[in-house]
């Protein structure tokens, strides 16, 4: 029984940090797993996910080219699979969102930001909304800091399945969050950016003419593969209006 399995395995420090880190990634797979572990060797990683799994601590399902990905034994994802829920394994389309969701946590969390006198602030992740009044659940926050102050930053992963009418609704949303006062109420900050990054290009300019259509302000835009130390903190995301790029920073 995996229960009784738990006694033969002594956690270290960093199977710690990957079960904190689960808490709100949710899901990882091998690559991630060694960023947040500190794992330099594939081999060694490999081998502990196999140990974690094997006395209980971890679950672990193999998706597309048999990618593995892992998440905690006790999360909300095991409690659905115990009640005999129509999708007991996560899905497809819920694991790569969550995956590249993480991607960008693993780079704002665990890379130092290039740019002299900024730091990392934190990460927090969302499973149900905001505020009973305010049905907003965001795929991600995290907040930057400066000598000049804190940037709060909502993270919005788009794999180019929303419909715009939805994606509409959820723009509104956040018009909502920035002009109510509900913002500073929740995070105690004056104002936020919402970072949308979705699959290609042209899904990005349709996007952007969407959400054009209801603000110029507060949305920053840009493409999956940004999502590098090189890239990330650079000149390469757009604002809803306007042709020139701009650095996040």
């Amino acid at each position: 029984m995996a229960g009784n399995n738990r006694t033969s395995l002594v956690l270290q420090e960093r199977d710690r940090r990957l079960m904190e880190a689960l808490e709100s990634m949710r899901v990882v797979n091998r690559e991630q797993a060694k960023v947040v572990g500190g794992f330099r060797s594939t081999r060694r990683a490999n081998a502990r996910l196999l140990a974690l799994t094997r006395a209980g601590f971890l679950k672990r399902a193999f998706v597309g080219s048999r990618q593995a990905v892992y998440w905690l034994a006790n999360s909300e994802l095991q409690k659905a699979r115990r009640r005999g829920d129509s999708a007991p394994e996560p899905a497809a389309l819920f694991l790569r969102h969550r995956l590249e969701i993480n991607r960008v946590q693993l780079l704002v969390q665990y890379t130092s930001i290039p740019v002299p006198g900024w730091w990392f602030g934190r990460w927090q992740s969302f499973q149900q909304p905001l505020d009973a009044a305010l049905p907003l659940i965001p795929d991600g926050y995290f907040e930057i800091g400066s000598a000049q102050g804190v940037r709060a930053t909502f993270v919005e992963v788009d794999l180019g399945t929303e419909a715009t009418p939805v994606l509409a609704r959820k723009v509104g949303l956040y018009l909502t969050l920035a002009t109510s006062g509900d913002f500073f109420k929740l995070f105690s900050r004056s104002q936020f950016r919402v970072l949308v990054v979705t699959t290609s290009e042209r899904r990005l300019n349709n996007i952007r003419s969407a959400v054009a259509k209801l603000t110029d302000k507060i949305f920053w835009f840009g493409t999956m593969d940004m999502i590098t130390a090189e890239r990330f903190w650079s000149p390469v995301w757009f604002r809803p209006t306007g042709n020139q790029p701009q650095s996040f920073l």
